[in-house]
C-alpha cells in the first residue's frame, strides 16, 4: 500500500487536520520550496488565498492561525500549541512576522490573507494559493495546495497528476516518506479483498502485514518507537481531557464536561445504572480528546482531527476493560497491534474513498475512525482477518450518509459528540463480528464505495461548509 502508518496518524494540532495541519505543512512546503531556490533572502510580501471550506470554516477551525504559524516556520508534530495564540496577536498588532523564523517581513492580516467564502478551487474542496513577492512587487513564487484529508497535501501538479490516473496520490512533504516503487512492499495491497487473500494465503494477520510494509519506511525500532509515541499524545490528550474544565474558545459557550462525565462515570451509585460503565468511561474519554482538539491542543489524526477521540477511546477502553494482567511488553505488543491494523483500514478508505468531510461529508472522518476502530479492537480481541475485516464493515456501514454540518464553523456542535457515539458503535461492530459464524452479505470494499458515491452525491452544503444542516438551524449564539 502507499501509504505509511504514520500518514494515517499525524501528531498535530486541532481543531482540523485539513483546515490546520494540512495548511501549517502547505505553507511550509511553499516555503521550502523558495528556499531551496535560494531566493528567501529576497521575500518582501507573502500573499494567501484561501478557497472552499478553508475559506468557509476557516476561522472557525483556526486555519488563520496555522497560516501564520506555518509562515514563521512552525510545524504541527512539533508546535507548541500555547504559543499560537500570542503569535497570531503579536503578528495582527504589528503587521509584521518573521519569514521562516529568519527575516521580518511585512503581514497585515486583512490585506495579505485573503478568505474567498464564494468561491472554490476546482480541483479539491480546500484549496489555497500562496504568492511570494520582490521588494518591487514581482512575483517569486506561486502554488496551489490542496488539503486533501488528515493532514495530507498535494500542491498543483500532484493533484493535477492524480486527476490524470485516477489515483489517491500520496503528496510528498517535509515529514511524510513515499516508497518509490509501491509494488515492492511486501504486502501491497490496494483492497480488503487483497488483505484477505493474502492472509490466507501466507497466514498472517492484517497487523504484521502492516507492520512489513511499514518496514520499508524505517528500521523495527523506529517503527515501535513511532508507533507507542502515537500512543501516548493519544493518551496525554485523554487525561489532559479528562481533568481540564472551563469554556470552549469560538464564542457558542460549549462548557466542557469530559471532567464531569469522567467523574460521573467513576463513582460507584453514580448518576445512572453502574452496569454501563465501561460505556460511560469511554464517551468521556472521547470527549476528552475532543474538547482538547477544539481548544486547538496536541492531538492525533485518526484519521482526522475532527475524529480524533474514537479510536483513542476504544483503545483505552480495551487496555482498562478487557486487557488481562500482562508484562509491559505484552501491553505495548497490543497497543502496536491495535494501531497497526486499524492503520491497515484507514489506508483503504484514503486509497479508494476519502477522509475529507469536505468531499465525504462526516461518513469521512466519525465513519472511517469508527471502522478502523472496529478493525483494531477485533485484532487484539483475538479475532480473526475475515472477523476484522467484517467489524470494519459493520462500523461504516451504519454511519453511511452521516453530514458535516458544524454550528458556527466550530468543531464542537456536534463534532464533540459524534466521536462518543463513533466510539461505542466500534465496540458494538467488534463484537457482532466476532459473534457471527461468517458469511457475510457486505464486504468492506463495497461499503467503501458506497460511502465514496454517497459523498459524491451528498450536497456540498452538508460537506464541512457550514451552510446547511444543524449550522443553519440552530441559532449560533
Amino acid at each position: 500500500m502507499n501509504y505509511s502508518v504514520f500518514e494515517v496518524f499525524r501528531i498535530g494540532i486541532g481543531p482540523s487536520s485539513s483546515h490546520t495541519v494540512g495548511p501549517m505543512i502547505a505553507v511550509n512546503r511553499f516555503l521550502l520550496e523558495i528556499e531551496k531556490r535560494d531566493l528567501l533572502p529576497q521575500v518582501a510580501q507573502v500573499q494567501v488565498h484561501l478557497y472552499g471550506s478553508l475559506a468557509l470554516t476557516g476561522i472557525g477551525h483556526g486555519t488563520d492561525n496555522a497560516v501564520l504559524a506555518g509562515l514563521v516556520g512552525s510545524l504541527p508534530d512539533s508546535v507548541d500549541p500555547q504559543n499560537i495564540a500570542p503569535l497570531v496577536a503579536s503578528i495582527k498588532d504589528t503587521s509584521q512576522l518573521m519569514l521562516m523564523g529568519k527575516q521580518a517581513i511585512k503581514f497585515d492580516y486583512h490585506e495579505h490573507l485573503i478568505f474567498h467564502r464564494d468561491e472554490t478551487l476546482p480541483e479539491h474542496p480546500n484549496g489555497m494559493v500562496l504568492q511570494a513577492f520582490f521588494e518591487d512587487g514581482d512575483s517569486i513564487y506561486r502554488n496551489a495546495y490542496f488539503s486533501i484529508g488528515g493532514g495530507a497535501v498535494l500542491d498543483q501538479q500532484e493533484i493535477s497528476a492524480k486527476a490524470k490516473t485516477g489515483a489517491k496520490t500520496t503528496a510528498k512533504t517535509t515529514i511524510d516518506v513515499v516508497i518509490k516503487d509501491l509494488r515492492s512492499a511486501p504486502y501491497w495491497f490496494g483492497s480488503a479483498a487483497d488483505l484477505l487473500r493474502m492472509g490466507n494465503e501466507k497466514a498472517i494477520s492484517i497487523a504484521d502485514m502492516v507492520w512489513q510494509n511499514e518496514l520499508k519506511y524505517q528500521d523495527e525500532a523506529a517503527t515501535r518507537a513511532k508507533l507507542l509515541r502515537v500512543w501516548q499524545v493519544m493518551n496525554e490528550s485523554i487525561e489532559r481531557g479528562l481533568v481540564t474544565e472551563g469554556i470552549l474558545p469560538g464564542g457558542l459557550k460549549v462548557k466542557r464536561r469530559a471532567h464531569l462525565l469522567y467523574k460521573q462515570a467513576s463513582t460507584v451509585g453514580g448518576k445512572l445504572s453502574s452496569d454501563f460503565q465501561a460505556m460511560d468511561m469511554v464517551s468521556a474519554f472521547a470527549i476528552a480528546v475532543n474538547e482538547e482538539n477544539a481548544c486547538g491542543g496536541r492531538v492525533v489524526t485518526a484519521p482526522t482531527n475532527g475524529s480524533a477521540g474514537v479510536i483513542p477511546a476504544v483503545l483505552s477502553y480495551f487496555t482498562r476493560f478487557c486487557q488481562q494482567q500482562r508484562t509491559q511488553k505484552e501491553i505495548e505488543d497490543n497497543l502496536i497491534k491495535f494501531l497497526l491494523t486499524a492503520a491497515g483500514i484507514g489506508m483503504l478508505y484514503k486509497k479508494n474513498a476519502s477522509i475529507s468531510a469536505a468531499e465525504m461529508g462526516c461518513q469521512g472522518e466519525i465513519g472511517v475512525s469508527c471502522s478502523m476502530a472496529a478493525a483494531g479492537l477485533a485484532a487484539v480481541l483475538g479475532a480473526n482477518n475475515e472477523q476484522i475485516e467484517n467489524a470494519a464493515e459493520i462500523a461504516m456501514e451504519h454511519n453511511l450518509g452521516m453530514s458535516c454540518d458544524p454550528i458556527g464553523g466550530l468543531v464542537q456542535i456536534p463534532c464533540i459528540e459524534r466521536n462518543s457515539m463513533g466510539a461505542v458503535k466500534a465496540i458494538n461492530a467488534a463484537r457482532l463480528a466476532m459473534m457471527h459464524e461468517g458469511g457475510h452479505i457486505v464486504s468492506l470494499d463495497a461499503v467503501i464505495e458506497t460511502m465514496r458515491q454517497t459523498g459524491g452525491d451528498m450536497q456540498s452544503k452538508y460537506k464541512e461548509t457550514a451552510l446547511g444542516g444543524l449550522a443553519i438551524n440552530v441559532v449560533a449564539c
